[in-house]
């Protein structure tokens, strides 16, 4: 494949150092299809079962198939003065891809790597760990030195092109006989277990960037305002209070340790001793905050959304804003995913309060830092959106102060795989308790204010989280194959009784209906209806909060 020549040698070994636009991306696809796809190969030796002649052939089989796709995808950007950067950047980004498949359980999908393009920095470091770092050093920035001092021959432009033809005939001339022989195993394969090919590296990641790049550069359409028509009947400051409603956005929180829900731990203490109602069987948009969060404030639906879509028209706060509400949006996370773009936005995750915020993030208390002078300045209805850090991993210690480790041992490590499970369940609980803190000093707040204001709570998480159960860490799975640890959220209802007088909340028919399936796709017009906002944009059958719903 290579031609070799006489170079210093490194303890007697001589290094190749000179190769063609042809054989040079065969060596890239050959190496990360072998070495890149651990989790990939032991995926499918589950799915083939026994050590026999016939699946060893196929087996054999797969691996030619997926070096000729592989080959014939990095070929195309083989040209003078493209393919070795990009060469190198596959081999790089592979072995980051194969330790996250192989160590964590992630499945590469587009909507995965829409999350990952999304997310920020703090998010980010906290996944580099020692294990990461020697994917990366032996399976990425090996063979990527080796790349760099390797001589790639490229002929004129006619000529590569030509090449890049006779690779695609040749792959297709290799692949025919393999498709005739295995055509059954194949089709069942893709048939019946499609997940598989979100383990393919670097296809996966390959397709899902520029599935994201794609949708990036697509000419943005002027955004779509929608619920022009919204209003609200409002009392004045002398007939009465104003509303107040306070949406608070869990991050990572899943329902399964949630003791209002029945999780065997008292993981809600504060909360248990509120009226609160727990909704026991909701579903979320998403596996990832950049796909969740702009569909949960828009009325689209998880049927009906993508990102795009989100982008290209207004939400519900706009919709609030256009009823004359106050809108603001205070973020201890990654941002609002553009759902908060045309309300006042306060980033409170760098804050230098030295108490919350001393170990260089902010505990999410911050997020009730400074805003009762905020309502004191307010002479109207106002919305507040608190987006929480919440039980973000894999720093589940790092996410609430030390006071709240109740359940111990717990795992003190961002190296997942060296925890046992009760440590790993033991942080993430931890989370929950201070979660449920968190909003039991909210509901305080609120409770304060009773003389200017009817007041409500709304909190919804926006995804849930694996801990190791199917061999699954973290989250992000494609949602057709997420397990319920990942789709199935808390969501928790308080109102004052200010506000029950007000709309006519009959509590206890609410309560008798709280096991009933929900969804993301309720919040947008539960919203709309508890605050009694008028707009063609909402749908009465999708509020929880409708007289329907209280029969």
């Amino acid at each position: 494949m290579f031609e070799a020549q006489r170079v210093p040698s490194f303890h007697g070994l001589r290094l190749l150092t000179r190769s063609t636009s042809t054989t040079a991306p065969l060596f890239v696809a050959v190496w990360c299809v072998a070495l890149c796809n651990a989790a990939f190969w032991g995926e499918l030796w589950k799915v083939r079962g026994d050590l026999t002649a016939t699946n060893l052939l196929f087996l054999g089989s797969v691996f030619v198939v997926a070096v000729l796709y592989v080959n014939l995808q990095l070929s195309l950007f083989t040209f003078r003065g493209l393919g070795r950067p990009v060469l190198a950047l596959v081999l790089l980004a592979s072995s980051v891809v194969a330790y996250f498949t192989s160590a964590l359980g992630a499945r590469i999908d587009p909507a995965m790597l829409h999350n990952v393009f999304e997310t920020n920095a703090a998010e980010s470091s906290e996944l580099v760990t020692a294990r990461l770092a020697t994917y990366f050093l032996v399976l990425g920035l090996l063979p990527t030195l080796f790349l760099l001092r390797t001589r790639i021959d490229y002929a004129p432009l006619a000529t590569e092109i030509a090449r890049k033809l006779r690779v695609a005939g040749w792959s297709a001339l290799l692949a025919a006989p393999i498709a005739i022989l295995f055509y059954a195993d194949f089709a069942s394969l893709m048939r019946n277990h499609r997940e598989l090919r979100y383990l393919v590296t670097p296809t996966n990641f390959l397709n899902g960037t520029l599935s994201y790049l794609r949708e990036r550069n697509e000419t943005r359409k002027e955004i779509r305002p929608i619920g022009l028509d919204a209003s609200a009947q409002r009392p004045s400051s002398a007939e009465g209070p104003h509303q107040l409603l306070v949406i608070v956005v869990g991050e990572t929180a899943r329902g399964a340790n949630f003791s209002l829900g029945g999780y065997g731990r008292e993981t809600n203490p504060q909360l248990a001793a509120e009226d609160v109602l727990y909704f026991t069987d909701v579903r979320s948009s998403g596996t990832s905050t950049a796909i969740s969060l702009p569909c949960m404030f828009s009325n689209l639906g998880r049927s009906n959304f993508t990102p795009r879509r989100a982008k290209e028209q207004e939400g519900l706060l706009d919709v609030l804003a256009h009823a004359g509400f106050e809108v603001l949006w205070r973020d201890n996370d990654s941002g609002c995913k553009g759902t908060c773009d045309r309300v006042e936005y306060e980033n409170l995750a760098k804050s230098q309060d030295p108490e919350l915020c001393s170990t260089g993030e902010c505990f999410d208390e911050i997020l009730l830092s400074g805003l009762q002078e905020r309502l004191d300045r307010t002479t109207r209805d106002l919305v507040v959106v608190l987006h929480m850090h919440g039980s973000h991993g894999p720093g589940y210690h790092l996410r609430y102060p030390p006071a709240f480790e109740r359940f111990t041992p717990t795992c003190r490590t961002l190296e997942l795989g060296d925890c046992s499970h009760e440590e790993l369940v033991n942080a993430y609980d931890n989370t929950i308790l201070y979660t449920d803190h968190v909003l039991a000093e909210t509901l305080a707040l609120l409770k304060r204010n009773a003389a200017r204001f009817d007041t409500g709570m709304i909190y919804v998480s926006d995804h849930g989280e694996s801990l190791g159960e199917k061999g699954l860490y973290l989250h992000g799975m494609p949602y057709w194959m997420a397990p319920d640890e990942q789709t199935l959220v808390p969501m928790i209802v308080w109102t004052s009784e200010g506000l029950r007088r007000r709309r006519d909340l009959h509590w206890g028919a609410l309560a008798s209906r709280r096991t009933e399936p929900c969804s993301h796709d309720n919040l947008f017009h539960s919203v709309l209806g508890l605050l009694d906002v008028h707009t063609s944009a909402y749908r009465q059958e999708l509020d929880l909060f409708s007289r329907s719903a209280q029969q």
